[in-house]
């Protein structure tokens, strides 16, 4: 029989010999969910049998998170599908990069729609206004949504996503912002977060055209309100009364100007913008 280069016993800081494949299946489960999902269908269930058996278990994928680099992978929608399927209708996140498309999220939103809690796409240029209004609409206990650097234009009925799910507590809709005063003003999305979505703790609007008027607009409409990232926003002067409201309210704000070298997901999409331009 030809020996295998690496063993599933090793010594720990104690000295002492840790089977892997012994350890109790709680643990195990919580080892495996520090994989991901592509290495789990890659390479951990085939460890052994009772890894394969614990990586069939429904509660291993209430939790689905998968970036890709390159678009329109295929591929990776028949392996989210398949994820999803394995979920049993229990899956609570998701969260995808680059692939998702309308018949993807209307899978998703068909099979999970009683415990969705928390869906979250960006890069997903396939995505339509009409594919994604028809499956958020049909997701009623979502908390946070995220649809960012899409092709969703800003007539994207938001007024519908307000009210088909009143427990929203985080709305991320990020753009490509522009680096300088914006020439088109327009407050359509800021206005719909704010007659729809009250009880938002959480908003990003990346690159957004609202102005100062939206921007009072949604202090008015989220009281609950805490975290605000306006960054790239040009057309938000952000001064007097309007600055002072979001000084005593808001306990964390990126304002239009503001750096973002601490967010690695905006620092990679102003990488990518200046490339383009090069």
């Amino acid at each position: 029989m030809a020996s295998s280069s690496s063993s599933p016993t090793e010594m720990n800081e104690g000295g002492e010999c840790v089977n892997w494949l012994e350890l109790p299946p709680e643990l195990t489960i919580s080892i495996l969910h520090r994989l991901g999902p592509i290495e789990i269908v890659k390479t951990a269930r085939k460890v052994c049998r009772s890894w394969r058996h614990l990586c069939k278990d429904p509660s291993m994928w209430r939790k689905i998170v998968i970036h890709i680099e390159e678009f329109g992978d295929r591929n990776y929608e028949k392996l989210c599908r398949h994820l999803v399927g394995r979920s049993q209708g229990g899956l609570v996140e998701i969260d995808i990069s680059r692939f998702a498309s309308d018949p993807l999220l209307r899978y998703i939103a068909n099979e999970s729609s009683r415990h969705l809690r928390s869906l979250r796409i960006s890069f997903c240029y396939q995505v339509t206004d009409k594919g994604f209004i028809a499956a958020v609409s049909r997701l009623p206990l979502l908390e946070e949504l995220e649809v960012s650097y899409c092709s969703l234009s800003e007539e994207c009925r938001l007024r519908v996503v307000g009210q088909s799910c009143p427990n929203l507590k985080t709305f991320k809709k990020n753009s490509f912002g522009l680096r300088g005063p914006r020439h088109e003003f327009d407050d359509v999305v800021a206005l719909a977060i704010a007659e729809t979505m009250p009880r938002l703790c959480h908003l990003e609007l990346v690159g957004d055209t609202l102005t100062d008027v939206g921007l009072n607009a949604i202090l008015d409409g989220c009281p609950n309100l805490e975290h605000l990232d306006i960054h790239e926003c040009f057309n938000v002067e952000l001064v007097g009364d309007l600055e002072t409201r979001c000084i005593e309210r808001i306990k964390f704000l990126r304002r239009p100007n503001d750096s973002v070298h601490d967010d690695p997901l905006d620092a990679k999409v102003n990488h990518e913008c200046s490339s383009e331009d090069d």
